[in-house]
């Protein structure tokens, strides 16, 4: 989806893609197993919903193969549903993790605009997502601004953010 990038601190290379074989899904299912199950604490039980099924799941790869971040778009009724207004023209980004090793390396920020680019290929006009309170400042780097008051997911404070596209 996106060119091989390079990142600081001479890290390897990583390329983002659409994540269509069942190797890619089980990579990014591991990374959200690792980073909102293992460290953040977040029951497995909630962690995968139905809404997995029908989403579009991206994942970042370093060069040698090993998974580095992922990230989720719902679009259409799934959406809606979880969207500020019901709008089936605004996607839910959302499940975007990125590992302990590789974050601040630019992998977080690609994958957002991978699925900023499916949600367009989609003929979404915004793009709506929950963000963790600590990470707000991240998302409004991208574009993002939040909009109603905070509230919990799986125990963690989050936000309601939306980028027009």
């Amino acid at each position: 989806m996106s060119a091989p990038r390079s990142a600081a601190r001479s890290a390897p290379a990583y390329a983002v893609r659409v994540a269509e074989d069942p190797a890619d899904r089980e990579a990014c299912f591991a990374v959200r197993k690792d980073v909102f199950v293992a460290e953040q604490k977040v029951p497995e039980d909630i962690e995968y919903d139905a809404h997995d099924a029908g989403a579009v799941h991206v994942l970042a790869v370093r060069a040698d193969g090993v998974p580095l971040g992922t990230g989720r778009l719902l679009h259409g009724a799934a959406a809606a549903a979880r969207n500020g207004d019901g709008d089936p023209d605004v996607g839910s980004l959302g499940r975007l993790a990125v590992t302990a090793a590789a974050r601040g390396l630019g992998v977080g920020a690609a994958l957002v605009r991978a699925l900023e680019d499916a949600a367009r290929a989609r003929g979404l006009t915004a793009v709506d997502l929950h963000a963790q309170t600590h990470a707000l400042g991240f998302y409004e780097r991208l574009g993002y601004q939040a909009y109603g008051p905070e509230f919990p997911d799986a125990g963690i404070p989050h936000r309601a953010m939306r980028r027009t596209l």
